[in-house]
Order: structure tokens, then sequence, then C-alpha cells
């Protein structure tokens, strides 16, 4: 085991994201040490596309450009499939999870996918749209993560990229102003029209309440996913099931807080507390012991459905 790349690898959760690194911890110790590669590398591409260092601003040589960033994480990505031996811990932690776990080459390049509609400045008229650049940045993740928990079944595929799109939307409601303030609007334009925003103006302090309905509109549309994300945990191992449970319902519940907060929902980060985060994992640990009890229902026709 290369100690060092876990620690990296376990440094780089805990400072991205509090959110799943709780949650994380649930898994078994084999299951959590891949989760974290598959992290470490989706978190390298998401900063250096940002020009960040977990979430925080860094400042990348003002030679290179967004589109040869992206270029260069192309390349080191098929690189790793090509059987080179990597340099930099993010590409080394993409190697051994997707070796060990046979994860197919075309969900790390779909997740860059992402990035370069972020590089392209790419607007999205239609929540159909939203939902599209929601598979790569996190729909696709949720894929690579349930083949490292063994999944296989296509229908169980769905609902996990389902989990991903609910996460997606969530983060997009949460992070509306931050994404405005890096000229970035995930926010279907047709909406925002309705409210009489624009690209342009819904992020001005003055269109709080008008912002706001579109973002609620925005977290109603994420709940059928998270309900559809129920009907995967059967297919899952019971520490699994109880990790994704858990995150589910973390997720979640910083949608919900946002809700609550109305159009003051941007004046402070949302983000659930540590005894929250106790009751949510005693939560997740009910939903895991009966999920294999529960008859899964159908899934519904309307969702979005990813790419075949």
């Amino acid at each position: 085991m290369n100690k060092p790349l876990f620690n990296h690898a376990a440094l780089t959760m805990r400072k991205g994201s509090k959110s799943f690194d709780a949650a994380a911890r649930l898994f078994d110790p084999k299951t959590r040490r891949s989760v974290l590669m598959l992290y470490t590398w989706c978190r390298h591409c998401d900063d250096v596309i940002d020009n960040q260092i977990a979430g925080f601003t860094a400042n990348a040589p003002a030679s290179v450009t967004p589109e040869q960033q992206l270029e260069r994480l192309r390349d080191a990505t098929l690189a790793v499939y090509q059987g080179h031996t990597p340099t930099e811990p993010a590409f080394a932690a993409l190697q051994e999870v997707t070796m060990h776990h046979h994860i197919p080459a075309e969900w790390p390049l779909a997740h860059l996918d992402g990035f370069a509609m972020d590089v392209r400045g790419e607007r999205y008229t239609s929540l159909d749209d939203t939902l599209r650049y929601c598979y790569h940045v996190a729909g696709v993740v949720g894929l690579m993560m349930a083949h490292i928990m063994g999944v296989r079944d296509a229908k169980v595929l769905d609902r996990a990229c389902d989990l991903g799109l609910a996460f997606q939307l969530t983060n997009i409601a949460r992070d509306v102003i931050e994404d405005a303030q890096a000229g970035r609007c995930y926010l279907p334009a047709t909406w925002l029209a309705q409210e009489g925003l624009t690209a342009k103006s819904f992020a001005l302090p003055e269109h709080r309440p008008a912002l706001f309905r579109v973002v609620k509109r925005l977290l109603v549309a994420a709940e059928p996913y998270y309900d559809s994300a129920l009907a995967g945990l059967p297919a899952l191992p019971l520490r699994s099931r109880w990790a994704i449970a858990t995150a589910r319902d973390v997720y979640r519940a910083i949608g919900i807080k946002v809700a609550h907060a109305g159009a003051r929902a941007w004046d402070r980060r949302q983000h659930t507390t540590k005894p929250e985060k106790l009751m949510l994992l005693l939560k997740g640990a009910g939903r895991a012991a009966i999920a294999p009890v529960v008859a899964p229902s159908a899934r519904p026709a309307s969702l979005w459905q990813r790419p075949l």
C-alpha cells in the first residue's frame, strides 16, 4: 500500500469537502481508499480549471490558458490508461483506482468534458441543459463511485447517476453567487427570464428575491433525483449503503437550509453542523439497515436519462 498517496488523498478530501468527508469515513477501508483516490483526481481537475487549491484561490502562471490547462489534464488522464507512470499524486491516485476497479476511460474523460463546458463559458437555456452539465461534473462521478462499490447493473448505475445530479443541483443552488463572481451561471436562462433576470443581472443584491424563486425551483427539481437514488441502496454492500445514504441526506440538508433561508441564503455559506452530521449519520444507518427489505419504486420516465 502506498501510504503517502493515501495520506495525500485523505488530506485532499478533508480540505476539499467536509460534507462528503464525514460520510466517506463510513466505507470499509478498501472502499474508502478507492473513493479517496477518485476524489483526489476529481478535486485536482476542478482546482486546475478554477485556478484553486482545494477550493481556495491560487495563482497559475498567466501564460497558461484554461484551454491549455484542460488539454494537459486530458493528456495526463489518457496517459494513465496507456500505462504510463504518473508523476503527479492526483494521476497516481487515478491510476490506482481505475486499474483496481476497471473503470472505463470514457467516464473520466466525460468528467473532463464538464470542465470543458466551464472553459467555453457555456450557457444553459433549459433545465435539461443544466442537467447535462450536472451529468458531466457529478453524475459521471456517481457512476465511477458505484463501480468502485461493485455495481455493474445499468439500472443501479442510473440511480447512482441520479444522486450525482441531485448533489450538483444542490451545489448550484448553494454556490450561485460565488459562481456568478467567477462569471458562471448554471441556472436555466428560461427560468431567469420568467423572473425578469438575465445571466448578467441575476446576482445583483436587489434581485435576491427573484433569484431565490429560481433557485427554489432548482431545489424542487432535485428532489426526484434524491428519491431515485434511494432505490439504488440495496445493491450496495452494507457499509457502502450507510456511507451513501448519509452523504445523500447531508447534501439534501444543505439544499433544505438554502430553501429555508430564502433571499438571505447567500449571506453566508450554507452547511451542516457537526451535531447535524451526527444525526444524519444515525439516520443513514437506519436507511442502510432497511434498504434491502423496501421494494424500490420504478425510476420515473420523466427523469433526465444519462448517455448509455
